[in-house]
């Protein structure tokens, strides 16, 4: 039953990560996104088979863990108000989403568990949601392609970029895959530091 929370809850979040990355652009001047239907909480419109389902499973079978990816929300960088930050602010509209959540349901359960109101199913499932935001915002600021945190390193260093935009283009998701599977265990302790930092649970 954890597992079918976990995943729920996975696919709502990946789901506010995109759509904010979609509405971000529409700010900025692109419609892409709300031309293709894709600035709806609907999770149908968004689901990735291999992101959404194969990743999730393994990861969790593996490493106890939940994680995963929903397809990405299309934006035309040329449609963007001109700027050397516009599509780093587009990307970082996804983390910023996500930790914004992790913030809310973080204080939920200090207040619950502070107050005396908050059940144990109610710390559980509520920690969950705190849990996968922060790994969510963490992990998509690596800056690896297409992760977020690859277009604001190309905004914080501009005339570096075409041949690393070049290299992630060509293989940036195997670069993911193998820092999931390879790396995934440096970038826990800072997790599980934010996670204590926003919920004053050790986990």
């Amino acid at each position: 039953m954890e597992f079918v929370f976990q995943i729920a809850i996975l696919i709502m979040s990946v789901v506010i990560h995109e759509v904010s990355h979609g509405y971000a652009a529409s700010y900025l001047g692109d419609e892409t996104a709300r031309w293709q239907g894709r600035l709806t909480l609907n999770p149908l419109k968004h689901l990735d088979p291999v992101g959404s389902f194969v990743v999730p499973v393994i990861a969790y079978l593996t490493g106890g863990f939940i994680f995963g990816w929903a397809k990405p929300v299309p934006y035309n960088p040329y449609n963007l108000r001109p700027g050397r930050w516009s599509e780093a602010i587009v990307a970082a509209a996804g983390p910023i989403s996500n930790l914004s959540i992790a913030l809310i349901f973080g204080f939920i359960l200090r207040s619950g568990v502070t107050l005396g109101w908050a059940s144990q199913s109610f710390v559980t499932i509520t920690a969950i949601v705190v849990f996968i935001n922060i790994v969510l915002a963490i992990f998509n600021l690596v800056p690896i392609a297409p992760l977020d945190g690859s277009k604001l390193l190309y905004a914080l260093f501009p005339e570096n970029t075409l041949k690393f935009r070049q290299f992630f283009e060509r293989y940036g998701l195997m670069l993911v895959l193998f820092f999931i599977f390879f790396l995934w265990s440096y970038l826990f302790p800072v997790i599980a530091f934010v996670f204590r930092l926003i919920t004053g649970i050790a986990f």
